[in-house]
């Protein structure tokens, strides 16, 4: 799908279900139709709605109702293929199965596994979903394909925002129209809350905080061990992971740490960005340390700068984060507690977490491995833009950048930090 492009759709009729935010899904109809498709869409929110153009159709039923109302709507328009945002929302999984029982191609779009001037499509699912191959024998027997560097996209944050306000007061304030739909946050105007919460606390950790960076790349180099926490509500973690949820996480870390970690080592964890208006584990972690005896041996921290902190640790612990792949590039030893495409032995640690912690510096990454995962990576699955801002440059309504050119790039290789840094930039600041 990514290296044939918007020329993969041409001549077919595409249903658009749900998408990111804002009016990326608009756009893209118009891209799809530009190239020869016939594009169709179903709303279920007036978030949606607000956003969608074309021929939209609205389901305002029961869940229940939705898979008897997609086959009939399929099987009436004559669908050759399906693209949705996030393929395990619950009315995506549905989708995703009748769709795949249909025999339809399916078009999974999520944030970029490369960030941030990714933005990541895969045929038939993402992430632990992924059907790209998990085996290391295969990238090591294909050579990398040239990669370009991408088009810089800037700062996206305050995009987003503006998107997903309009996109949430929308879906509050006509509600009674879609009086049966169930979203995976409030749907409501007090959303903007947490946006508000986050803002404050972001000033407030950065003076709690100040000075805790410093301190562990000067004392610590190479001693802690940086465990970066996702999203209260990823379906990373209630998807692709054995764990109820982040707190579960950070309890069979802290335990494991406490049990088999060597002396003078420390166990930091960093809150995810995007959450820090929702959750705050302080007093959670503050109590499993104290019952655990790792007083002094364990910090909570959130916006110091992740490349740096990546680049001093001596190992590096995620359920499955695009941060662990962050992390490889930095060369960085790192332990996967859950599925991720990335985990495959060569780029991260397969013992068990309790040998991790003693045996770390044993499972750095092999950097031709990489180069060549990389490189596939960005070709087969990641397309250079942003769901919420416009390349400027790209003469496509999305403004994503479609078609890579096929002359070799002028500029040097990125060394594996340096990729890293790019990775990590928009996600964990």
């Amino acid at each position: 799908m990514v290296r044939n492009g918007l020329a993969t759709f041409k001549g077919k009729r595409v249903l658009l279900l749900q998408g990111p935010v804002g009016p990326f899904f608009r756009r893209l109809a118009q891209d799809l139709e530009q190239s020869g498709a016939q594009v169709f869409k179903v709303n279920f929110n007036a978030g949606d709605w607000l956003f969608s153009g074309g021929t939209a159709f609205n389901f305002r039923g029961l869940p229940d109702d939705w898979p008897v109302y997609l086959e009939a709507l399929l099987e009436r328009l004559h669908v050759d293929a399906v693209m949705l945002f996030g393929d395990c929302r619950p009315i995506h999984s549905s989708a995703h199965e009748i769709a795949h029982r249909r025999g339809l191609e399916i078009g999974v779009f999520e944030e970029g596994y490369i960030r941030p001037h990714y933005i990541t499509l895969e045929q038939f699912g993402v992430n632990g979903n992924s059907p790209l191959p998990r085996s290391p024998v295969f990238y090591l027997n294909n050579p990398p394909p040239v990669v370009e560097n991408p088009l810089p996209l800037g700062n996206t944050f305050w995009y987003g925002a503006f998107w997903a306000a309009l996109y949430y007061f929308a879906a509050g304030l006509l509600k009674p129209f879609f009086p049966h739909y169930r979203h995976h946050r409030p749907l409501n105007w007090l959303e903007i809350m947490p946006w508000v919460r986050s803002a404050w606390r972001k000033g407030y950790y950065a003076y709690k905080e100040r000075g805790v960076q410093e301190l562990l790349i000067s004392k610590f180099p190479g001693r802690y061990f940086l465990v970066p926490l996702q999203v209260h509500n990823d379906a990373q973690i209630h998807e692709h992971s054995d764990f109820g949820s982040v707190r579960d996480f950070i309890d069979e870390v802290m335990t494991s740490f406490a049990h088999h970690s060597p002396r003078g080592r420390i166990l930091v964890f960093k809150h995810h960005p995007m959450d820090r208006g929702y959750s705050d584990y302080s007093s959670f972690i503050d109590q499993r340390a104290s019952s655990l005896g790792l007083q002094g041996r364990c910090i909570y921290i959130h916006d110091q700068h992740l490349p740096t902190l990546l680049d001093h640790a001596c190992g590096v612990v995620v359920v499955n984060s695009t941060v662990g792949l962050s992390a490889i590039m930095h060369g960085a030893p790192v332990k996967i507690c859950g599925t991720a495409l990335y985990d495959m032995k060569g780029l991260t640690f397969h013992r068990p977490l309790s040998k991790f912690w003693r045996e770390a510096q044993h499972a750095k990454p092999n950097e031709r491995l990489l180069k060549h995962f990389h490189d596939y990576l960005v070709v087969h699955s990641q397309i250079n833009g942003s769901f919420y801002k416009r390349l400027p440059v790209v003469a496509s309504a999305t403004g994503l950048r479609w078609n890579w050119e096929s002359k070799p790039v002028e500029t040097p290789v990125q060394s594996s930090a340096q990729r890293g840094d790019a990775a990590v930039q928009a996600r964990h600041p």
